[in-house]
């Protein structure tokens, strides 16, 4: 048997991470085995439909490595891939049931099933379908039919016995017919019922294998009805479970939790979300952490699955995304980097001869997502002028506005003397100085950096800022400082 597995969105919105992990999922379960991972968009929901979600898709998908075998823009021998284009196949596999006494005509209106809701609740119960319009006759079924009369077709769920079916993750699960709705398969503008295109699309796309979230898990049994009154075999249902922002906590785009797009425009590494995503509710089995795509697909197994609600760790996310990042190499990181420097105003700095392997050097390693960048390095753009003087004073480098101010007055005429501006020939007459003086490096550094910079924190140090802001206005800085100094 060849594993066949899907990923069918609906195009109602953004690609959570919740749908990419599915998706990841079901890729790595076919990969694994050798199997057909197909693409299937589910667009019977006309009303919720999201113009350009499903390029979102697509374009997540292919950034993530997840290629499908089959599906809209590729093809494949089970098309076409997009449900609204497949809508003429719903209805006969619908009427087959009403033929078999397993569904039903029903011309109950809105209004109608809203009266009957409202007073089942009335009296403290929860509203399902009577099953008011199975008990109508043949002769009155056609008649209504004749005269166009809207109607759906509901399943007919018996009222007595369970439906049962097997989950990888939970096991044998049962439940009581009574307790099911009979749910509506063809809708009132002939569209299919999102249930109901599902399964026919299962079985008729020979998909062995049904990974999804386990909001499906208690409709599944009402699936399973269907598929033993067509005779059919069932797939493997592996129900995941939901990803939390918390104990209590669904993720939610709604509450500002990230798309898959936001992790991206925020900076993240696609190969840093991907690997975290595995391990959001499944494990290796071990304390492994780091895996590339191709590893996943060796590793990956349905008895790693977890049955608890995993949590989304913003934290653990930036933590492995910074490791990922260290690991890059330095020209990669560079072209990464670039877009985010360009944002801070940093862009003509960058590309200055010798600046970029400064700034590998001093940003890479203090960098845990892009998007730290623009912080980090923005005051080589743009210095607060305003800076408290009282910054000069530092316990560890011995340092205190005055000493700063002896330091700057006789140093900053040397630096504009100096013949050449280059990191190599500002190390070596900074150092040099110190040295000459007896004086601690950090005693000679800070007033120079602080003067430059305004900021007790930087990436690097005296040395690399002012070979990265370049002579004019390294010394226009070094000049403000001291002008500060003298004025105080």
């Amino acid at each position: 048997m060849t594993v066949r597995t899907r990923f069918a969105p609906s195009p109602t919105g953004f690609m959570h991470v919740g749908n990419l992990r599915t998706a990841l999922y079901a890729w790595l379960w076919a990969k694994k085995n050798d199997g057909v991972f197909m693409l299937r968009i589910e667009d019977t929901d006309q009303a919720r439909f999201v113009e350009g979600a499903i390029e979102t898709v697509y374009k997540t998908l292919r950034t993530v490595g997840l290629n499908w075998d089959e599906g809209p823009d590729v093809g494949g021998e089970y098309g076409p891939y997009v449900q609204s284009e497949r809508k003429d196949m719903y209805l006969p596999y619908a009427q087959k049931l009403v033929e078999m006494g397993k569904a039903y005509y029903c011309f109950c209106t809105k209004e109608e099933l809203e009266e009957r809701r409202a007073k089942v609740e009335a009296e403290g119960g929860t509203f399902k379908y009577d099953k008011h319009c199975m008990n109508l006759s043949k002769e009155e079924v056609e008649r209504r039919l004749a005269a166009g009369e809207p109607y759906v077709i509901r399943q007919n769920v018996p009222a007595e016995g369970t439906a049962d079916f097997d989950d990888a993750i939970f096991g044998h699960i049962s439940v009581n017919c009574s307790e099911l709705d009979d749910m509506i398969l063809i809708k009132a503008d002939g569209m299919p019922t999102y249930n109901f295109a599902n399964i026919i699309d299962d079985h008729t796309m020979g998909i062995t294998h049904v990974l999804r979230g386990m909001e499906y898990l208690s409709s599944t049994p009402k699936y399973n009805l269907l598929y033993e009154a067509f005779g059919w075999e069932k797939p493997v249902y592996v129900h995941l479970t939901t990803i939390m922002r918390d104990a209590t906590h669904k993720l939610s785009k709604r509450d500002g939790d990230a798309t898959f797009e936001d992790l991206m425009n925020s900076g993240y590494l696609t190969e840093a979300v991907t690997n975290y995503l595995a391990l959001v509710g499944w494990s290796p089995g071990n304390d492994r952490e780091f895996f590339t795509l191709e590893e996943l697909k060796e590793a990956f197994s349905l008895e790693g699955l977890s049955k608890s609600p995993a949590i989304f760790d913003n934290a653990k996310l930036r933590w492995m995304n910074a490791e990922y990042v260290r690991k890059m190499d330095g020209a990669d990181y560079f072209k990464k980097a670039l877009p985010w420097l360009e944002k801070a105003g940093v862009g003509e700095i960058a590309r200055r001869e010798g600046n970029e392997d400064i700034l590998i050097r001093i940003l890479q390693p203090r960098t845990e997502i892009f998007s730290d960048i623009a912080e980090t390095v923005g005051f080589l753009a743009e210095m607060d002028e305003n800076y408290d003087i009282e910054l000069f004073t530092n316990k560890k480098s011995k340092t205190n506005p005055e000493i700063c101010r002896d330091i700057l007055a006789d140093v900053v005429p040397q630096l504009k003397a100096l013949p050449e501006w280059t990191e190599t020939a500002l190390h070596d007459f900074l150092i040099g100085y110190a040295e000459k003086k007896a004086m601690k490096n950090g005693t000679l550094l800070w007033p120079v950096r602080i003067a430059m910079s305004g900021k007790t924190v930087t990436p690097g140090g005296a040395i690399e800022i002012a070979a990265l802001l370049g002579r004019d206005e390294a010394i226009r800085r070094l000049e403000l400082g001291l002008e500060k100094l003298n004025n105080m």
